[in-house]
């Protein structure tokens, strides 16, 4: 039995929440592409600061970069847009056989220029550039700050990941943004086929409130939250706007399932992909969630089953004294903490292995 088929076959996109050069050069994302029916991928500052500190893959280029002036924040976009742009020509068949729908890879701005919106729509544009590749999305985050640039990105023509969602509330601003940029478009005589996806992060809210309710509600937010913002998105994909768009040639902006590697231990590892098993939605797994699901994973539809089985939940977490719009904006506000964190260390990282490469070169 091909469980990942399943999922496919019901109508939701898998993507892979990694790259490393090694899974290019190896032929192992082939063979996920070919046994796994995964069909995109996703990346994050900590993934490339992994395989740049766990690997020798990546020395001769930053040696390289580094000797022509190129260092730091350029030198990672560099090296990271080469391994995507690798990773989006294996994507391109299945890019082409659905009109665009599916076969993306992502790549984000600086979480440095969080709060810089100008800032935020001139990195998105050059990245794009850059990359020249028609199924490549740039990740903004879905903050206050990161709204408009999503409108202004997408209206420009730069296809968009937004990243950091963790709410309805949030998706909902996101899918607006997204909604204006194309409609600006159409008004404007543009080709209205921009595509977006919006990436709601699930597993982190079970992880936030794990040691604050019982344990009858123990890993049940993430999923409820997930069923209160696929009932959203499926009002608004059969929304008159988004019909007009679809109408003017426009793809509809897709729902992307994030953080679906399960933190608890004691339950199972493939409890998000199973609730979260959809059509028209992607789900972008760790490799070792992919894996799990392949072997023992229920393909059956699960979020789509039961559109107030969410808001049931989510009474009884408040309840229990969960304030889930005040938990929302906290999870939001680490998680923008977390990617500055973690391009930080990235860059230092770089940083670190350019100063060692020159003087192991010199000696």
């Amino acid at each position: 039995m091909n469980r990942t088929k399943q999922l496919h076959d019901l109508g939701q996109s898998l993507w892979l929440d990694n790259i490393t050069r090694e899974i290019l050069d190896n032929g192992t994302l082939r063979d996920y592409i070919a046994s796994y029916s995964v069909t995109g991928l996703t990346s994050n500052p900590t993934i490339f600061d992994e395989a740049i500190a766990g690997t020798h893959a990546y020395d001769a280029d930053i040696l390289a970069l580094a000797e022509q002036g190129t260092t730091g924040e350029d030198a990672f976009v560099r090296v990271a847009l080469d391994d995507l742009r690798r990773a989006a020509d294996l994507f391109r068949p299945v890019h082409e056989a659905t009109g665009g729908v599916d076969g993306w890879v992502s790549m984000e701005v600086s979480p440095l220029l969080a709060a810089d919106t100008a800032g935020t729509i001139a990195a998105a544009k050059a990245i794009h550039a850059m990359a020249d590749r028609p199924n490549l999305f740039v990740k903004i985050p879905g903050t206050p700050e990161g709204v408009p640039a999503i409108e202004e990105a997408i209206f420009q023509g730069v296809p968009i990941n937004v990243t950091l969602l963790f709410s309805c509330e949030q998706y909902l601003a996101a899918a607006e943004a997204w909604l204006r940029g194309i409609e600006r478009r159409i008004a404007a005589g543009l080709d209205a086929k921009v595509a977006s996806v919006a990436s709601l992060f699930v597993s982190r809210w079970d992880k936030a409130v794990a040691d604050q309710v019982p344990d009858e509600l123990k890993n049940r937010l993430g999923i409820a939250i997930g069923q209160r913002t696929y009932h959203a998105y499926r009002g608004l994909l059969d929304s008159d706007r988004v019909r007009a768009i679809v109408a003017a040639g426009g793809l509809p902006q897709r729902l992307l399932w994030a953080s679906t590697g399960t933190k608890d231990p004691k339950a199972s590892d493939v409890l998000y992909i199973e609730a979260f098993a959809a059509p028209d939605t992607i789900d972008t797994m760790p490799e070792k969630t992919l894996m799990a699901f392949a072997d023992h994973g229920n393909a059956q539809a699960g979020v789509a089953a039961d559109a107030n089985a969410g808001e049931a939940m989510l009474a009884r977490f408040a309840q229990a004294g969960v304030d889930v719009d005040a938990l929302a904006a906290r999870l939001q506000n680490e998680g923008a903490a977390a990617f500055v964190k973690s391009w930080k260390e990235l860059l230092g990282r770089i940083a670190d292995k350019t100063h060692d490469l020159a003087n192991a070169g010199g000696a």
